[in-house]
């Protein structure tokens, strides 16, 4: 394996959804709110938050090798620290590389916006590396789908609103759309989250990694991934109505079939390699979501 895919890997392409998704989100509100959208701002975001993500990945690769979190009983796609491709020091050095992209890009929206933006970014550089580093590690601690919830959903989605309009008395009907279709977007990048947890939880029970699927048990689990997606399908007339009464028609059919075959998917795949295509679905499961919301 050439070093190029080896980095290419570990920035673990698979998972950008949940990345993208959210600043796509944020921006069709807007147009659709507004009947406008700034491409140069949406792309000095997803630039913004793509860099973020990578790192994270990153990170989580070196980290998870030198706490023995990856093993030789790893089902899922295989790990460049753990596996000698890279070494350590230099995946964590491109984690810290790509934190720096992320600062570069969003530099023009700090001018533009001011000190909001560096509350939402200091703490979302920070969580990069904590979210399995530092003292308080939050994939070790069970709070990973809490995580992406907030950070992959709200301040995501709420946070390119801010971007693309900045904030005015008359603005409180577009954030009240931007929070409930971020909790949507973070419940189903949640499910991903999930889905991971549910396929390593032999592997991160034994090395002391207590992810919620460690805790809450296999079958638990499994029922709390597919609640999510039932908690995002149960708010879709209060988006509907928050965003000035978007069609729930027929051409959402095939998403909601999607979804059902997502969640047997979860309930019934044995927690090995298989979950592998699983949470590919998720992510496509994710994706599509948002295509069917912003063509409605």
């Amino acid at each position: 394996m050439n070093t190029f895919v080896s980095f290419l890997l570990a920035a673990r392409p698979k998972t950008l959804p949940a990345g993208i998704v959210p600043v796509w989100a944020g921006c069709m509100i807007v147009w659709k709110m507004r009947g406008f959208w700034d491409m140069r701002l949406a792309a000095l975001t997803l630039a913004s938050a793509l860099c973020i993500q990578i790192a994270c990945n990153f990170f989580n690769d070196a980290i998870d090798f030198r706490k023995s979190a990856d093993t030789a009983k790893r089902q899922g796609p295989k790990r460049m620290t753990a596996s000698g491709q890279l070494s350590a020091r230099t995946v964590q050095v491109v984690g810290a590389l790509f934190l720096l992209g992320a600062c570069v890009a969003a530099w023009p929206l700090i001018e533009l916006r001011g000190w909001p933006m560096l509350a939402i970014g200091i703490p979302s550089l920070f969580f990069a590396y904590g979210y399995t580093g530092g003292p308080w590690p939050l994939a070790y601690k069970g709070l990973a789908e809490v995580f992406v919830v907030l950070f992959f959903g709200l301040v995501a989605v709420m946070g390119t609103v801010f971007v693309q309009v900045g904030w005015s008395s008359g603005d409180a009907m577009l954030y009240a759309a931007a929070g409930m279709v971020g909790v949507q977007c973070g419940l189903l990048s949640a499910v991903m989250v999930s889905v991971n947890n549910i396929r390593d939880r032999a592997e991160d029970a034994s090395s002391g990694k207590r992810t919620l699927a460690v805790r809450l048990g296999d079958a638990k689990s499994r029922r709390l991934a597919c609640s999510f997606i039932v908690a995002t399908y149960v708010t879709l007339p209060h988006v509907s109505k928050a965003l000035g009464g978007i069609q729930l028609s027929w051409y959402w059919l095939p998403l909601i079939l999607l979804a059902g075959v997502l969640m047997l998917k979860i309930l019934r795949t044995p927690a090995d390699k298989r979950m592998n295509g699983v949470l590919a679905l998720a992510a496509l499961h994710l994706v599509a979501f948002v295509a069917t919301l912003a063509c409605s």
